[in-house]
């Protein structure tokens, strides 16, 4: 089951989204579709309509994401949804060796009225205190990035938790070893269609 893009986009106004996915088997499978919560947002928001659906080979099957939103959005969301074809079983009997492959794609979810933003890892505030590098996100944008943060001008480098920072959320990660004066960090982040756009460099607020 091979979809038709890498990123997911949900816009709160148009009340539904869609995406195409195709069956690039040689035979009948079933398409499982799904809604996965992140740990930090299990709130149910967005459902798919048809779960599971049979797709002929070659043919390609439009799934549709509904909301259900208990109030109107105020910030971006985050969420992962996953699309696996389970193939059919044969009828003669025979002994077969099946592997089912599951994509795995970025859902966010913009709220109405929201302007969009092009490059909101430029809203990130960079910190560091003590032994700690912090990455605060006081914007409403969901801010997807490499795990992995340059130090300048030190070469160091530093792993944060996880490859985004929800809105007004703050990441930390340790410094595990000795950093001489941070001045500015190099991050590679992706823009909201999941492009990376190479590195950027912003400034750290020592404390």
């Amino acid at each position: 089951m091979q979809p038709e893009t890498t990123v997911v986009i949900f816009y709160e106004e148009h009340g539904q989204a869609h995406i195409n996915v195709t069956n690039t088997d040689a035979g009948p499978t079933l398409l499982h579709s799904k809604v996965e919560h992140i740990p930090e947002d299990p709130e149910l928001s967005v459902i798919v309509t048809q779960p599971v659906v049979r797709v002929d080979a070659g043919q390609t099957q439009l799934i549709r994401l509904v909301g259900a939103f208990t109030e109107p959005l105020k910030t971006q969301r985050y969420k992962r949804v996953t699309f696996e074809g389970i193939p059919q079983k044969k009828l003669d009997g025979g002994a077969t060796v099946g592997i089912n492959i599951r994509h795995n794609l970025p859902l966010i979810i913009h709220p109405k009225g929201l302007p969009r933003h092009s490059a909101p890892w430029e809203l990130l505030k960079w910190t560091v205190e003590g032994e700690n590098l912090a990455v605060q996100n006081d914007s409403p944008y969901v801010v997807r990035l490499s795990e992995r943060v340059q130090l300048n001008p030190a070469n160091a480098s530093v792993a944060l938790p996880r490859t985004y920072v929800l809105p007004g959320e703050t990441l930390t990660a340790e410094l595990k070893a000795p950093v001489s004066a941070v001045t500015s960090v190099t991050i590679q982040p992706a823009t909201l269609y999941g492009f990376a756009i190479g590195n950027f460099d912003a400034p750290v607020v020592s404390r």
